[in-house]
């Protein structure tokens, strides 16, 4: 692949070319920060430029609540078709999000990284493109399958897991900004939702519309809200969330490494 886009979140601010992806045999060029036009404003993308031996690559890395000079946009005011669409016009062949999410069942504890396999999403918000004309996208299978099937070989991996550790996971769409409450996580593990979060799922339908491939590498940054062991009624800090996530970013640069290659 020659062209990736990467979106990450509160957890991936700052992303810069490491010792991995040096040590795999990509090279940083060039890295600029340019801004995308689109109908529903503009969008910040840090473009960096690698070489891969006689090939050169590109990455572009959105940050999702980008806002301007000002703190972090928050996820029931991101303009999702923005961000999309300014990837689609950069000439992404694909696109990994990266998302912090809390998690529900005993084997995706904190510092697990996963996959997304399906998404729930009850929230009522349309996100799409076709709001003057009637256009019905097929999301049955809402990854690609390719995608999922690379990020999951390496994902075991690095993470030293055994055949039969899982990785897929359903995610569920919160409208935030709030966390939810020990109620409201028992009714979503009833219902079939694995880990909650708040943006990311809109992503994914508006790249099925651009037929855009896309995959998201899902951080288990916390136990949901009542599934703190020995703990069921602790709070959840949005601080804390970011800085657990941050401290998972390995699996993550060998995600990125792998599609790159």
């Amino acid at each position: 692949m020659k062209r990736l886009g990467v979106i990450g979140g509160t957890g991936l601010i700052n992303m810069t070319v490491g010792e991995e992806m040096e040590q795999s045999g990509l090279r940083l060029i060039r890295r600029d920060d340019v801004t995308v036009e689109t109908p529903w404003g503009d969008v910040p993308l840090t473009c960096m430029t690698l070489s891969s031996g006689d090939e050169e690559k590109e990455l572009f890395f959105l940050q999702r609540h980008h806002n301007g000079d000002q703190a972090s946009k928050p996820p029931h005011k991101i303009e999702h078709r923005a961000n999309m669409r300014a990837l689609f016009d950069a000439g992404c062949e694909a696109v990994m999000a990266v998302c912090s999410v809390g998690a529900i069942p005993s084997d995706f504890p904190p510092g697990k990284v996963g996959l997304a396999e399906q998404y729930i999403d009850f929230t009522g918000v349309a996100a799409t493109f076709h709001d003057d004309s009637a256009v019905f996208t097929s999301v049955t299978e809402p990854f690609d399958s390719s995608l999922n099937s690379r990020l999951s070989s390496i994902l075991r991996s690095v993470q030293e897991f055994s055949a039969d550790e899982r990785l897929f996971y359903t995610y569920w769409l919160a409208q935030g900004p709030h966390f939810e409450t020990k109620a409201e996580i028992d009714a979503i593990d009833t219902l079939g939702g694995h880990m909650v979060g708040m943006t990311m799922p809109r992503e994914a339908k508006l790249a099925r519309e651009l037929n855009l491939p896309y995959a998201a590498v899902c951080i288990s940054s916390n136990w949901a809200a009542g599934r703190e062991p020995g703990d069921a009624g602790a709070d959840l800090d949005h601080y804390s969330v970011s800085s657990q996530a941050n401290k998972k970013l390995m699996p993550v640069w060998a995600c990125l490494i792998e599609l790159l290659s």
